[in-house]
């Protein structure tokens, strides 16, 4: 009976401080969370402490954590400071390793740039990294390792490999390969792009996939066709001191043999700015930076 004593303890004291707390914010909203709340910094030391109560404790750092994000947010001053966030959902998913809402959300509030937030990818990546330690098969993790890398870091490459590995994962959505490819397309990398395409329209199982995949390639083919045209417009006002405004231009100057067209038969548009698209095209909207490099 001695034994339960402690226990017991621990649990009623537990659930009159959340009891506690939420009569609190129902009362006076969310309070400012200051560091005290890290009277234990180490994981590893509160596994300890929380005896059996893990899933309980990461609850309430999981909501402390929260707090800390939009009280920091909506800080009018100029102290405003996350320092606590990382450690708190440090702390919140070392007590329950499969908390997968403080892995998912908990990154988007480390990587979202400042002022509105700490704007520490570096840090997202950590935690998402932890979570796939601890469930090494949640292909979610991986792809949102993926998103970091796109949308915080424009790192492409690096988007597209994680991409590309959690297409490999049992479970994986079938758009998760193609994802990969558009990553590589929008970062210059056409030829791998071309091949992840290739791949899709001769394995693809659907046909809307399988038409998808060729429009993609016809994407491609045009932006190397626009880069071709550029170098010979380029080319053209090189030697005549001025640039083309028509087509007839280049092709009564032997350049083109007539009006140039994208895969899908629609002529090129060519102006005193360059060459683009027809707006009408299906082709219409091109990868976003993928005339940067080859």
């Amino acid at each position: 009976m001695r034994n339960w004593i402690p226990a017991v303890s621990l649990a009623l004291l537990m659930v009159c401080a959340v009891g506690l707390q939420a009569a609190r914010e129902r009362s006076g909203g969310l309070p400012t969370v200051s560091g005290d709340v890290l009277y234990v910094r180490s994981p590893a030391a509160m596994k300890r402490l929380a005896l059996s109560f893990d899933d309980l404790l990461a609850d309430v750092y999981w909501i402390r954590a929260v707090q800390h994000y939009g009280s920091t947010k909506l800080a009018t001053g100029t102290d405003q400071s996350y320092d606590l966030l990382y450690p708190l959902l440090d702390l919140t998913t070392s007590l329950d390793d499969r908390f997968n809402v403080a892995y998912h959300f908990g990154s988007l509030f480390l990587a979202e740039p400042k002022p509105g937030g700490p704007g520490r990818p570096d840090l997202a990546i950590a935690l998402l990294q932890k979570g796939l330690v601890a469930q090494p098969e949640k292909w979610e993790f991986v792809q949102s390792i993926g998103f970091v890398h796109y949308w915080y870091l424009e790192d492409y490459p690096a988007a597209a490999a994680w991409f590309e590995r959690a297409a490999r994962m049992p479970g994986a959505p079938i758009w998760m390969g193609p994802l990969a490819a558009v990553t590589l397309a929008e970062g210059g990398h056409r030829d791998r792009s071309r091949t992840l395409w290739q791949q899709v329209a001769a394995t693809a199982e659907e046909d809307w996939f399988r038409t998808e995949a060729n429009r993609r390639l016809a994407q491609l083919d045009a932006l190397d066709q626009l880069d071709q045209l550029a170098v010979i417009a380029d080319t053209y006002a090189r030697r005549h001191g001025a640039a083309p405004r028509t087509w007839d231009e280049l092709i009564a100057a032997g350049f083109l043999r007539g009006v140039p067209a994208d895969p899908t038969g629609r002529p090129y548009r060519l102006t005193e700015r360059g060459v683009s698209l027809d707006p009408a095209s299906t082709l219409q909207p091109l990868p976003k930076n993928a005339r940067s490099s080859r």
